[in-house]
């Protein structure tokens, strides 16, 4: 069905051999589907606020996260207790779904991890495999835009597109003499954000630019960007990762270049979008996600920085474990687990869980550093978890899978239990999670079930972060706590994390992605501020 931004794959919610049909031909196991369905059928389906129903009423018309009364098949969203649902924003989806008075699956129109399809022709030629029939017009779709993706309560955009660009964001207090600067954000969940006139444009999601297709959408983006705005750019701003698509990109621009660390651009995003001025003093800024490169040559991804546009410094960070067989480590949360368990004196316990697995390889690999990056990522830790406590142990059928299970099992616990949390032990800077494998086996022989282990471990690592970063407040290091990173996406380690830090100052993101959507944000930012420094000091 075409739409707005592109086209849609769509089928009936509540018929279980049509959600398995479309998940065999999309080649889509798991993750879950966006619904879209009429107001008055929402209640039947979903625990609503006043909160959603004015977000879904938004003229954005976003795919908003709700609970779910488990109404329809568990293959809608396997493994969640939220739905993703939007109201009809075409007239085309109103009568649509007025005739068929029903929820419908209204899933992207694409194959898993490519380019949504916007073309008649392209859709004649991509769709056809999955789809029983094309529901076509002749209006052109000027420019493809994913549905946005939002939550609101606690507000958040997990995916900022349809509706929500081309909107700006005015610079913080301080940067108003900022050059024109673009920034191109990083590998994962691309978007690029232009700097003009004391404003900031962060564009839509592109998608990750290890695929090509995406790639090529990142190039088009630039250009259409570029021209639409009159932009001029005086220096581009990139990730310090050298084998990113998006650094490489800006290198080849023939203009001055500000590289910006990964974990600092997630900082300065959380700051900018709150408004904070550049000479606002430094934050402590709890910065959680998969993983970024660090300066130490590592990839960071559990963070406690200290820090403002100008720089930071690293003032906590989980102990970094291998990552045997490098990105395959973030696909197969057994690996993860195998490492955590072995730097706990569990190799044992690794080895009744994962039987079947080539444990012994991955621990020569690892010892001799053999395409085992080291890694202090929080997103991994996660993985390590929830393949303890059985969930896709194996593999993960779409990023983030096996932490999105392990957020929706632990809602399902008592909330008393949080007051339990699992301790990290503090170790020089860091935080050292081995105390946490020993609690999990203690609780799981104990007959504790799966979903109190789940919430203990977010309590756990939500405290242990939010006491160094309130200490550094208290102490008058910082004036706030900033939170950013993909990690912060999960609700209920973003409340956990707030409960923890009490009544200190706390700024999170509401309008912009605390994942690497909002990435490009914060580098602009951080080169708006270096230019204006240098201007000063020259």
């Amino acid at each position: 069905m075409k739409g707005l931004g592109g086209f849609h794959l769509a089928c009936d919610a509540a018929n279980p051999a049509a959600l398995a049909l479309l998940r065999a031909r999309k080649r889509r196991p798991a993750k879950p589907f966006a619904l879209m369905a009429r107001e008055a059928d929402l209640p039947a389906l979903a625990v609503l606020t006043a909160a959603d129903l004015a977000l879904l009423r938004d003229p954005a018309a976003p795919v908003v996260l709700v609970p779910s009364r488990g109404a329809l098949p568990e293959a809608v969203a396997p493994g969640m207790s939220s739905l993703g649902v939007m109201l009809p924003y075409t007239p085309l989806h109103h009568l649509l779904l007025d005739a068929f008075a029903g929820p419908l699956v209204m899933t992207s129109g694409n194959l898993s991890g490519e380019p949504q399809v916007i073309g008649n022709a392209e859709a004649r030629a991509k769709l056809a495999a999955f789809a029983d029939g094309l529901l076509l017009h002749d209006r052109d779709i000027a420019r493809r835009l994913d549905d946005s993706v939002e939550r609101a309560s606690p507000p958040m955009v997990l995916r900022r597109a349809r509706g929500r660009v081309p909107g700006t964001l005015p610079l913080p207090p301080g940067l108003e003499a900022a050059p024109q600067v673009l920034a191109l954000g990083g590998q994962m969940k691309g978007a690029i954000c232009l700097v003009k006139t004391g404003q900031a444009l962060l564009g839509h999601h592109l998608g990750d630019l290890d695929d090509a297709l995406c790639a090529d959408e990142f190039t088009r983006a630039i250009a259409d960007y570029t021209a639409l705005f009159d932009h001029r750019p005086a220096l581009v701003a990139v990730d310090a990762h050298p084998g990113y698509r998006a650094t490489q990109a800006g290198h080849a621009m023939g203009l001055p270049v500000m590289e910006v660390w990964h974990h600092h651009a997630h900082l300065a995003a959380c700051l900018a979008e709150n408004g904070w001025p550049l000479d606002g003093g430094r934050v402590a800024g709890i910065i959680l996600d998969g993983t970024g490169l660090g300066p130490d040559g590592t990839l960071w991804g559990g963070e406690l920085l200290l820090g403002d546009y100008h720089g930071f410094a690293r003032r906590g960070w989980l102990l970094p474990a291998p990552l045997p067989g490098g990105d395959r480590a973030a696909r197969e949360p057994w690996r993860n687990a195998l490492m955590r368990l072995d730097q706990a004196g569990l190799g044992d316990w690794a080895d009744a869980l994962f039987p079947d697995a080539p444990r012994d390889v991955l621990r020569q690999a690892a010892a001799r550093g053999i395409n085992a990056p080291l890694s202090s990522s929080a997103g991994r830790l996660f993985d390590a978890v929830a393949a303890v406590l059985g969930i896709c142990p194996e593999a993960q059928s779409y990023e983030g899978e096996a932490a999105m299970r392990l957020e929706a099992l632990a809602g399902r616990a008592a909330p008393d239990e949080a007051a339990f949390g699992y301790l990290l032990r503090a170790e020089g800077g860091g935080y050292d999670p081995a105390p946490i494998w020993h609690d999990i086996r203690h609780d799981l022989a104990d007959g504790q079930p799966p979903e109190t282990i789940a919430l203990r471990f977010h309590a756990g690592l939500a405290a242990a972060f939010a006491r160094k970063a309130r200490a550094l407040v208290e102490r008058g290091e910082a004036r706030a706590v900033a939170l950013s990173g993909g990690c912060f996406q999960n609700a209920l380690l973003l409340d956990l994390t707030l409960q923890a830090l009490g009544d200190i100052p706390v700024l999170t993101h509401r309008t912009t992605p605390a994942n690497d959507g909002g990435l490009a944000l914060g580098q602009a930012v951080i080169a708006a501020a270096r230019h204006i420094s240098q201007a000063e000091s020259a």
